[in-house]
């Protein structure tokens, strides 16, 4: 599952990539615009800044720029540097692998092969979406008017 970090850091990722890529964003205004607590989006900001994902630059003119070009981001990478890797057992996972404790035989193993199913069809599907096109689609969602709720007669 998708931790709260993991969804903040994906919304201000989308904000800074839609943003011109020459001028910083304050934190102030990326927490507004992806409506994410502004203490909590430091800290995310500067996991993400470690990892190479954002830039800062310091100063009056300051703030944060996306570290590369946003077709190169995936939300994998992105889900990976926030919650770990993306299967959901560690005999599985492609960057944190280690064998089950109480594994008697990798090969034949049924759950194995079910994990390593979904973990190949999570992986394939974050891999192939990155903020450069997740991002035309927040666009559209939040331009798009509001649904409207029938009244109870």
């Amino acid at each position: 599952m998708l931790s709260q970090k993991g969804r903040y850091a994906l919304r201000a990722l989308l904000i800074l990539a839609e943003h011109a890529p020459e001028r910083p964003m304050m934190i102030s205004e990326i927490a507004e615009q992806a409506n994410v607590p502004r203490k909590f989006l430091e800290q995310i900001l500067l996991d993400l800044k470690r990892r190479g994902i954002v830039r800062s630059l310091r100063g009056r003119q300051g703030g944060y720029l996306l570290g590369r070009e946003p077709k190169d981001i995936t939300f994998a990478d992105v889900i990976r540097q926030t919650d770990g890797p993306l299967a959901l057992s560690p005999c599985v996972s492609a960057t944190a692998y280690h064998r089950c404790a109480d594994c008697v035989d990798e090969a034949t193993c049924a759950i194995r092969r079910v994990l390593l199913a979904a973990r190949d069809a999570t992986a394939a599907v974050l891999e192939s979406s990155s903020l450069a096109t997740a991002a035309p689609l927040r666009r559209a969602s939040n331009t798009a008017p509001a649904r409207r709720t029938k009244r109870a007669a």
